[in-house]
């Protein structure tokens, strides 16, 4: 008789957790019971649709879970095999660290951390604990990023030159924002209403850089096939005055063989398109992550659409990966695993560094060495 995965739910905070908690519900081996939320660094002073309390509402509600409130309470009274973690990213070592104590598994949604310390500490924990660490990234599941990843394997476009990834939309909780798994669009919020959510605090974790640029680092990294040397970041709050974190960032990273340009942002209201660019010797691939299409733009020839890859079980969506795996004890894909993403989050890190010394800064730090 399979077994099943006991798993609850340790942050609420993210507007992912929705569309992540209706895959792990949906799952016939994964037993979903409950969820907490932690305490926010500033209350929030509106509960409109995706912010914390609103998604601890729908979650409970849609999913039939048990509201606790306090996260160790419930870590101690349901004693799970999976804790999955949408929380703000300033949280997600403190929760990873107590969930290895206990040996239980951990699904991070993405970034894997708010800094590179922070993710080694919680590489380092999962080691200690014997526990699964995964990071969930949307790219993952999908079938447009995993074909062009197989095409630069395959050698469609040569030897890659430059990865670009432009990435954005009016803000987590911005104008007719809308997410998955959820009918709703963000209500309307006023400058300090919006301040007040952790998104727009960099204590937190929060900013455009971390939300968006995450994204692109994830993917530079992963189509270059080859660790980042340095990074130049710059961040901009251009519309949000009364939060303390960006809405507008951007990076370009340097590897030993090609480069990658990232933008973010959280004032566009153009969401037809959503790169990557993969531009090479011998032409480039053009990708829509909101659509999955991929174009091949081979050297001196017209635009040809390419069929994507159709993909296995596991790389369905965060629920089938996390029960493949402990049914099998076959590692995750690799984007999901903790050296992978330390090397994406050392990506993000040292943007995060640059934009705020205004000098290009080394991926190969402090951190790295005494890691």
């Amino acid at each position: 008789m399979s077994m099943q995965y006991r798993a609850v739910i340790a942050g609420l905070a993210h507007v992912h957790i929705n569309d992540v908690a209706a895959h792990f519900a949906a799952h016939p081996r994964v037993d979903l019971r409950a969820c907490a939320d932690l305490p926010p660094l500033v209350p929030e002073l509106k509960a409109g649709p995706y912010t914390r309390e609103w998604n601890k509402a729908f979650c409970a509600r849609s999913f039939n879970l048990k509201p606790y409130d306090s996260w160790l309470e419930m870590l101690e009274a349901e004693e799970p095999d999976l804790c999955v973690v949408n929380s703000e990213n300033a949280y997600h070592v403190m929760i990873t660290e107590e969930c290895a104590r206990r040996g239980i598994d951990v699904c991070i949604e993405k970034p894997m951390a708010a800094s590179l310390s922070d993710g080694l500490r919680m590489h380092r924990a999962a080691l200690a604990g014997g526990i699964a660490l995964m990071v969930n990234w949307p790219m993952t599941w999908n079938a447009g990023m995993q074909t062009i990843r197989a095409m630069i394997e395959e050698g469609a476009v040569g030897d890659v030159i430059q990865i670009k990834t432009r990435m954005g939309h009016t803000g987590p909780l911005g104008p007719g924002a809308k997410h998955r798994g959820v009918t709703e669009t963000a209500g309307p919020m006023t400058d300090v209403e919006k301040a007040r959510t952790w998104w727009h605090q960099h204590a937190c974790g929060g900013g455009a850089m971390a939300d968006y640029c995450c994204y692109g680092g994830m993917l530079s990294y992963w189509f270059a096939g080859e660790e980042a040397q340095a990074v130049t970041g710059m961040r901009l709050n251009s519309a949000t005055p009364m939060g303390d974190a960006e809405d507008n960032a951007a990076m370009i990273v340097r590897f030993p063989h090609r480069y990658a340009v990232i933008e973010g942002t959280w004032t566009t209201y153009d969401h037809t398109f959503q790169s990557p660019i993969v531009y090479g010797t011998k032409g480039a691939i053009v990708g829509d992550y909101k659509t999955g299409a991929v174009a091949l733009y081979p050297a001196g020839w017209s635009a040809r659409e390419v069929k994507n890859r159709e993909l296995p079980k596991p790389l369905t969506n965060v629920a089938h990966a996390y029960a493949c795996h402990k049914d099998t004890g076959v590692p995750p894909h690799i984007t999901l695993q903790p050296g992978f993403n330390l090397n994406a989050l050392a990506i993000l890190d040292a943007g995060i560094r640059s934009a705020d010394s205004g000098k290009v800064e080394l991926v190969d730090n402090l951190h790295w060495r005494i890691g």
